[in-house]
């Protein structure tokens, strides 16, 4: 990334929330280095409890939150904290960095209480900005995404999110998603941190309440709802 312009003597610090190591590597070597982007990164996690004690510990400006992470999703993360966000002084902010573009994951962060939502193909140099403009307060958003934003808000009378899929709970959601990416059972289980045999309970609850009867039924429900 090439020196950001304009941040001058301001600093930002930043918690890194993304459970694939790799990832949160690349953002620290793109962003991290301090005094040509004034980001500080203070801290990373790879789940939803890390995060809110790596949070709680370092109380960042910004947070760079992942929405799909094990232990609940960002919006645990959100929800966990709260009473950081709302504080009335030196709040922590949320900006989500996720490779979704679905409108239920960018409308659910958002009513959770995230400042924006910017997906992995945003620039270094934009995600800098990025950050600066959620310290300031402002939304951010990735072009398009706001209009999900808007339309949800907008409108009190279609519901925002999909009914069939506000049957599921959050956990089955993130199984839901990973069934279809074409992970095996074990390799969920090792992922959200859960048994093999609540993995598969999970799964038949999903298949139950969308009344769908295999796995892929179910890749092709969620690619139609670009979910995956």
């Amino acid at each position: 990334m090439t020196e950001t312009e304009g941040t001058g003597d301001r600093r930002v610090r930043v918690v890194l929330v993304d459970d694939h190591r790799m990832f949160r590597t690349g953002v620290q070597a793109e962003i991290g280095q301090t005094d040509s982007t004034g980001v500080e990164v203070v801290g990373e996690a790879a789940d939803v409890d890390q995060a809110v004690t790596v949070i709680t510990a370092t109380r960042p400006e910004v947070v760079l939150l992942d929405v799909h992470l094990p232990g609940g999703g960002g919006v645990e993360v959100l929800r966990r904290c709260a009473p950081m966000m709302g504080a009335v002084e030196n709040p922590v902010r949320f900006l989500a960095l996720s490779v979704s573009d679905a409108a239920e994951d960018v409308i659910g962060v958002i009513r959770g209480g995230a400042r924006g939502y910017v997906t992995k193909t945003i620039t270094g140099t934009d995600l800098v900005d990025s950050i600066f403009r959620v310290q300031d307060g402002d939304a951010v958003f990735s072009p398009r995404l706001a209009g999900f934003v808007l339309d949800a808000f907008a409108s009190t009378d279609a519901p925002p999110v999909d009914e069939d899929l506000d049957r599921l709970t959050q956990r089955e959601r993130e199984v839901l998603r990973l069934i279809a990416r074409g992970y095996a059972y074990k390799e969920i289980a090792k992922q959200l941190f859960i048994s093999v045999k609540t993995v598969e309970s999970h799964v038949s609850a999903v298949l139950r309440k969308l009344q769908l009867s295999n796995r892929h039924e179910l890749t092709r429900w969620a690619t139609a709802r670009r979910l995956v």
